[in-house]
């Protein structure tokens, strides 16, 4: 290219001046590196990333919805977006880099909100500051704690859990027909102190039972162990039976939210359980204090009576011991009598007996047999052991089974079979029917209308003579009454004290005193003088006159 000429009057500037570099750039470069440095220093700073699905994104808001850890913000919510299948929102978060360690597996995400459940309210706070989202990590001690993140995506609750996993205690499965009355935050008893609660529930795997999550706080968590036993606590155990009305409750809230308790029944089993082990939870604290069942014997009975108030679960006692219960109530035809019968299907514990009776039934049977308890109950039964139905409850007229030996009851074999029949004899109050109708009966045999024809005939003879009385004997007594009036009118007037009776009766009661004494006086003088009798009375004496003077 031809080189330009300077302009006239101008000179051009060296040829070394042309390359000299301007300091006014260092300013943007030096912004430029400081920018750069900002940058490398805030992603070398920044904690990582973590997406969290939730059902909703209620409460939550990009760049502002905080992530806290024991209400310390860790982190905060960059976006919030649906799902690819829309079935969902998707929370991306940024933890700080000091809590990367807490993304791992096992942590757990929940959106804190205000929520009233049985265990408490909880989110109030959130009223005034907004909802934010809450963590759980999984591990327990700080040795646990990862320092780096290990887990980016996570499956956030849709309620907050009720125990975190850095509590102190144990958590432990308890295994149910049906849920009840229990639900998250039902609580847990020992002694009817409360000491933990239910945590969650689902259903187990064959999906015809439940297994229900319980927490107890530590040291509590001590007292479970493999001796111990769980039953369902809730409401008002209300019962009457053949024990007599009887109604049970752990406390108030367990009235109203349910609750379980438990205990140590078997003394003999002392070590600890361990966490998340499985407990068969019992209906009531009845049925968890009741003996081990052990080997089931299945029986049957037959009874020729009514069994009206005899129900499947009653008890059969043996000797006042509960040994087990009725399972099946049915009615069979007898081909020979054509009767109908009762067919009583029940089940026997004999282990509840005690281990030391069981042990004395096995000595006695010999272990080689499949029911130990065989041999001894044909023993029993030789020795007039028979099954007889009794009242349990004269209020609600129901009946049991009481196992009871007569020694006056007709012979009967037994035969140890798959379901072995037991004999059985009338209950007293089908015997007190009996007799009953035996008195029935001979009172229906009294000829009531010929003895009514006779009180008949009996009534009017004696009317005929109440009115004979009347008409005959009546003025006759009437004239005797007037004539015994008269008489004693007639003895009145002779009795009174001008009558001339009383007078010539005084006259001769003075005659008779007078003669009394002058007989007094003859007895003394024929005493002082006897010889009177013989010689006469002598002559009186005539006194000396004395002297003059």
């Amino acid at each position: 290219m031809p080189e330009i000429a300077p302009a006239p009057g101008k000179t051009s500037p060296p040829a070394g001046s042309r390359r000299r570099f301007s300091w006014i750039w260092l300013v943007p470069i030096i912004a430029a590196v400081g920018g750069l440095l900002l940058v490398l220093r805030v992603w070398m700073e920044a904690g990582p990333e973590a997406t969290i699905s939730f059902q909703t994104a209620e409460g939550l808001e990009s760049g502002k919805t905080q992530v806290r850890y024991k209400e310390v913000n860790v982190g905060i919510v960059q976006r919030v977006a649906l799902n690819p299948d829309r079935t969902g929102v998707v929370a991306t978060v940024r933890l700080n880099k000091e809590a990367a360690g807490l993304l791992q597996e096992g942590t757990v995400f929940w959106v804190v909100r205000p929520r009233l459940t049985l265990s408490g309210v909880s989110g109030l706070s959130t009223l005034l500051s907004g909802a934010y989202i809450g963590l759980d990590p999984a591990g327990h001690n700080a040795k646990d704690v990862p320092e780096k993140a290990t887990k980016f995506s996570f499956v956030g609750l849709e309620v907050p859990p009720e125990v975190t996993q850095d509590r102190p205690g144990k958590r432990f499965t308890l295994k149910a027909h049906d849920l009840g009355s229990l639900d998250i935050g039902s609580p847990v008893y020992y002694r009817r102190i409360s000491v933990g609660q239910v945590v969650g529930y689902r259903l187990d795997s064959s999906g015809k039972g439940v297994d229900i999550q319980v927490f107890v706080d530590a040291p509590n968590d001590a007292y479970v162990n493999e001796g111990t036993r769980f039953w369902n606590a809730s409401g008002v155990d209300f019962s009457v039976d053949s024990s007599g009305l009887e109604v049970r409750s752990q406390s108030l809230l367990s009235v109203i939210v349910g609750g379980v308790a438990f205990d140590t029944i078997d003394t003999r089993l002392h070590a600890a359980a361990k966490p998340n082990a499985s407990f068969p939870i019992y209906s009531s604290e009845t049925a968890a204090r009741a003996q081990p069942d052990g080997l089931p014997l299945r029986i049957r009975m037959r009874f020729d009576q009514s069994v009206r108030g005899l129900s499947v679960g009653a008890p059969i006692d043996a000797f006042g011991a509960p040994v087990g219960q009725v399972d099946s109530i049915g009615l069979e035809l007898d081909r020979t009598t054509n009767q109908f019968y009762a067919l009583v299907g029940a089940t026997l514990y004999p282990e509840r007996l005690g281990a030391k009776t069981f042990e004395e039934i096995r000595e006695f049977s010999g272990a080689s047999l499949e029911h130990p308890s065989g041999k001894l109950m044909a023993a029993m039964i030789d020795r007039g052991l028979r099954a007889q139905l009794r009242i349990g409850n004269l209020l609600t007229g129901q009946l049991y089974v009481a196992m009871a030996v007569f020694p006056d009851a007709d012979p009967a074999t037994f035969k140890m079979e798959e379901a072995p029949f037991i004999p059985t004899v009338p209950n007293n109050l089908d015997q007190l029917q009996l007799q009953l109708n035996s008195i029935l009966t001979k009172l229906d045999r009294i000829p009531f209308d010929g003895l009514g024809a006779e009180v008949g005939n009996l009534l009017q003879g004696t009317s005929r003579l109440v009115k004979r009385l009347d008409t005959q004997l009546a003025p006759e007594a009437s004239a005797m009454l007037r004539q015994a009036g008269r008489s004693l009118a007639v003895v009145g007037g002779m009795l009174s004290p001008d009558a001339g009776l009383p007078v010539n009766t005084a006259t001769l009661l003075q005659e008779l005193a007078r003669t009394a004494r002058s007989l007094r006086e003859l007895a003394d003088y024929l005493q002082t003088h006897p010889g009177s009798l013989l010689r006469g009375r002598a002559p009186d004496t005539v006194p000396a006159r004395a002297p003059a003077r």
